[in-house]
């Protein structure tokens, strides 16, 4: 092979791995989802919090369960002492250089003490109140209650639940339904934004209805809205009918992030590829909109 040929065939491995959907995942966190996503649904049933939440969580606070915190005292989730805290203690830098966290002696009392800690906490009490497929809703809602500083804290958990596609041990149904679906007998407006025609989701709708309602093809709709398969839709969300463009429309020349938002939910409220939104900001998959920043748009 000569170095030319040798050259291409290396560029073009390189550019489909950097393209692939895969790509996104690490080793150690699908060992993690593999180990502790059982507890979590357990832990969702008893709690009523999504075990998409409660494994975005333990992924991010543990470091996929390899911060020292985690394997040396089975602390997922950096719960710190607090006063009525009557185990055993450790004390690590963080906020402040000292701090004392909680110790367990099993994983499994880390997740209890973590549902528990929102379950009994007044100032969560609003959240569940929300759909428990309402992952992007217990996102915002957790960093706006105050359960962390990171302006990013929502976007972050929102990224990994959608990289990761946490979103599908929130329903009882894991893995793809072969049962056809009839049109509803609902008709269902289309409507026209950005120079695109889409429909609106509805309660407990899915890409499925969808697409037997508009006589689409599932994986059509799938490939248009950049989305896998068994993504869960929320009363509200856009569900374009054709494919999106490379940059949005005048005047929208930029977006200022807010909480809870994604470059996926960016992307459709725009009508623009994820692909290209990311590559007008001169971003990597790995990004994370921060609250504050402000995005191209064209």
């Amino acid at each position: 092979m000569n170095s030319f040929t040798r050259n291409t065939v290396l560029l073009t491995i390189l550019f489909l791995c950097c393209s692939m959907q895969p790509a996104r995942r690490t080793a150690s966190y699908n060992k993690y989802i593999k180990e502790y996503s059982d507890l979590a649904v357990a832990h969702m049933h008893k709690y009523k919090i999504p075990a998409s939440i409660t494994l975005a969580q333990g992924l991010l606070e543990s470091g996929a369960g390899q911060s020292e915190l985690a394997r040396k005292s089975n602390n997922h989730f950096g719960i710190k002492c607090h006063s009525d805290w009557r185990g055993k203690k450790v004390y690590h830098d963080d906020d402040r250089r000292g701090e004392c966290f909680r110790k367990y002696s099993r994983v499994e009392d880390s997740y209890t003490d973590h549902s528990r800690f929102l379950a009994e906490q007044s100032r969560y009490e609003r959240l569940f109140k929300l759909n428990i497929k309402d992952y992007k809703g217990w996102a915002r809602g957790l960093q706006t209650c105050g359960y962390a500083t990171d302006r990013a804290y929502a976007n972050k958990l929102i990224k990994v639940i959608e990289d990761y596609e946490l979103y599908v041990y929130d329903s009882s149904k894991k893995g793809r339904s072969n049962t056809k679906l009839a049109p509803s007998k609902l008709p269902r407006n289309v409507y026209r934004t950005h120079n695109l025609i889409y429909v609106i989701a509805r309660e407990n709708d899915s890409f499925a209805q969808v697409a037997a309602d508009m006589g689409f093809s599932i994986k059509k709709l799938i490939k248009y809205n950049e989305v896998p398969q068994e993504y869960p839709l929320q009363k509200g969300d856009i569900v374009y009918l054709e494919k999106k463009k490379k940059k949005a429309d005048k005047p929208y020349y930029e977006h200022v992030v807010q909480v809870g938002e994604s470059m996926h939910s960016i992307s459709q409220r725009y009508g623009i590829s994820i692909k290209s939104l990311y590559k007008l900001n001169k971003k990597d998959k790995d990004y994370v909109p921060e609250e504050g920043d402000v995005l191209k748009l064209r």
